[in-house]
């Protein structure tokens, strides 16, 4: 691996990850106080899931970005990078939405637009790297849950 890759990949870790770190930001105040008063579903993981998923997917997100990045230059390429950072910005305002403004319909927008945008990425990304595009599947599926979650969360209150 050159020193550029390595870099690359540095970079890549710390642009995900520091979406992950705003996010948990606004999140963490608000899990024991306004997020545990709302009427939830019997299906909601439990509190412990979720420091344990969101890492690992940010890392494999990470990965994801930096194949992306060190794949040959085509337009598909730049295409894969664009889709991949607006569902990053799109990652990044769902948390300050729904547990910051504690905005349950805005949200619920956000994390459609979310799914749709890890969906191209995806779609693109195959057309890349097929590796890198695979490596987002548990997030998409991940981010499904949490869309569906929102949805019966945004009923039941």
């Amino acid at each position: 691996m050159t020193n550029s890759s390595v870099a690359s990949l540095l970079c890549s870790l710390g642009i995900c990850y520091s979406v992950a770190f705003i996010g948990a930001r606004v999140t963490t105040p608000e899990i024991p106080t306004w997020y545990a008063s709302l009427a939830k579903p019997s299906w909601t993981p439990p509190r412990i899931a979720f420091p344990i998923v969101w890492p690992i997917l940010y890392f494999l997100m990470a990965l994801s970005v930096w194949m992306f990045w060190e794949a040959p230059p085509s337009p598909a390429r730049t295409a894969a990078l664009g889709a991949f950072g607006i569902q990053l910005a799109l990652n990044a305002i769902w948390s300050p939405i729904f547990f910051g403004r504690h905005d349950l319909r805005s949200g619920m927008i956000v994390i459609s637009l979310l799914f749709a945008a890890i969906g191209v990425t995806v779609i693109i990304g195959l057309g890349v790297d097929s590796t890198a595009a695979l490596l987002l599947l548990p997030y998409l599926a991940w981010i499904l849950f949490a869309a569906a979650l929102n949805a019966r969360i945004l009923t039941m209150n």
